[in-house]
């Protein structure tokens, strides 16, 4: 039975099932199109000559326009719907792949890069709208933890297949591949997506028991001031969560890792990846845990959650560098393990963003919750990357395990400094609300 809105009463249909299934698939290949560096970056120091801090500065580039283009995007996506915008975002990346591909220096690797995180920032903002239109109001929650799920398989397979397929062909044929998968994709997304069902005429939402349809809207509302939204403690709680959760496992995988365990630890390219491997796939099982907690104890997760996950990060990378010599194989596993739980940790600062702000501010705190995530990634890959250079271990010849130590500890400023704000910002919060009184005048 199908209601007037355009819905199942019973739930989405086989077309809404496609579409999602194509788009989500779209997403994966962008996942893999943004960590396609992480498995062969000591390739791409020695195919473009390039010290430490200029290949941290091709992830950094990446990143910044990623981060850069969210709410252009959101406008956008207001203004055209999902297919269109989704098309060219598969374009786009494809055409940087091909750049990438041909790429003779590093500027035009840099271009490249550009060009992959303006595409890139165009997909999975249109899948959420997709599930928006195509899905219940019900189901949306579970529909986008679902495709977040799927979607870092793209992290599986830029760290496997992609580099086998470097090492077993030429640099040209890898990324050449990957720009020909988005050609394919943009035309399936083109072909197969539709912005929404025939029966409506706009991308709302509907809620199946009650009726109610709300009209979807970007992921940032620029209506509403950035300055109302910080103003409110538990959206600066937001931004430190997401700025201190995850930066840490965001620069080990998407690009430092790989030199680190190979040229570093002296790990086989087999072994790092398997390393690699384990942190996105204990991510995706640890995420449903901690979201179901953070659902379980909202008033209690900056403190069981969010900060115990910074420390595990902490102390782990602490005894990595402090071990004599190289860390044997369980200890990296370790290491993982501990990284793993900072992207599902990051999560719930969405919680924060959504539980102290009003529906008509809360697109806007969730952007500025996402920029805090983006902005200490951006920082901690190019630190990274500068103190390997000032230490003269800038390129894979130099590298060195000593260096990789002091260069991981320059992750340990932005621990602190989020750590100390989230502790700060939680009191505040909780004065807010009422739960704590308010400090004594002195």
């Amino acid at each position: 039975m199908r209601s007037p809105t355009g819905i199942s009463s019973t739930g989405p249909d086989a077309r809404a099932w496609l579409i999602w299934i194509v788009a989500v698939a779209a997403y994966v290949l962008a996942i893999v199109n943004r960590s396609s560096l992480s498995a062969v970056g000591v390739d791409a120091a020695e195919r473009f000559q390039a010290d430490a801090a200029t290949l941290s500065l091709f992830a950094v580039v990446q990143l910044a326009m990623y981060g850069g283009m969210q709410i252009p995007v959101g406008v956008l996506l207001d203004r055209y719907g999902a297919r269109p915008i989704m098309t060219i975002g598969m374009i786009l990346m494809a055409l940087g792949q091909l750049t990438m591909a041909l790429s003779p220096s590093v500027g035009i690797a840099i271009i490249a890069r550009v060009l992959l995180g303006a595409g890139d920032a165009a997909v999975f903002p249109g899948v959420l709208r997709l599930i928006a239109t195509w899905f219940p109001a019900q189901r949306a929650p579970v529909m986008v933890q679902f495709t977040g799920i799927v979607g870092q398989t793209g992290q599986l397979i830029a760290l496997v297949p992609l580099a086998a397929l470097l090492h077993a062909t030429s640099w040209t044929i890898t990324f050449g591949s990957i720009a020909g998968l988005g050609i394919l994709f943009a035309i399936l997304v083109f072909l197969l997506i539709r912005n929404h069902p025939p029966e409506r005429d706009a991308d709302v939402s509907v809620n199946t028991d009650t009726g109610a349809i709300r009209v979807v809207t970007s992921a940032v509302d620029t209506g509403v001031g950035i300055r109302a939204a910080w103003a409110h403690p538990g959206t600066r709680l937001a931004f430190w969560s997401h700025f201190t959760a995850p930066f840490a496992g965001t620069a080990f995988v998407l690009l430092w890792g790989m030199p680190f365990l190979t040229a570093g630890e002296g790990r086989t390219i087999a072994e790092a990846a398997t390393v690699l491997s384990t942190y996105v796939i204990v991510g995706m099982v640890i995420g449903p845990v901690m979201g179901d907690l953070s659902r379980r104890i909202p008033q209690m997760r900056s403190r069981v959650l969010v900060l115990p996950a910074v420390g595990v990060q902490l102390i782990a990378w602490v005894v990595v560098i402090a071990y004599p010599g190289p860390a044997p194989l369980w200890l990296l596993f370790g290491l993982a393990v501990a990284l793993a739980m900072g992207g599902p940790a990051s999560m719930i600062a969405f919680d924060h963003a959504r539980t102290f702000n009003p529906a008509h501010r809360l697109s806007t705190a969730t952007g500025v919750t996402n920029a805090g995530g983006f902005l200490a990634a951006l920082i901690a890959i190019f630190l990274i990357g500068l103190a390997l250079d000032l230490q003269g271990a800038g390129t894979p010849d130099t590298y060195t395990l000593e260096a990789f130590r002091w260069a991981f500890l320059t992750q340990v400023p932005l621990w602190l400094l989020g750590g100390t704000f989230i502790v700060i910002e939680r009191k505040r919060t909780r004065i807010r609300i009422g739960m704590d009184p308010p400090r004594a005048p002195r």
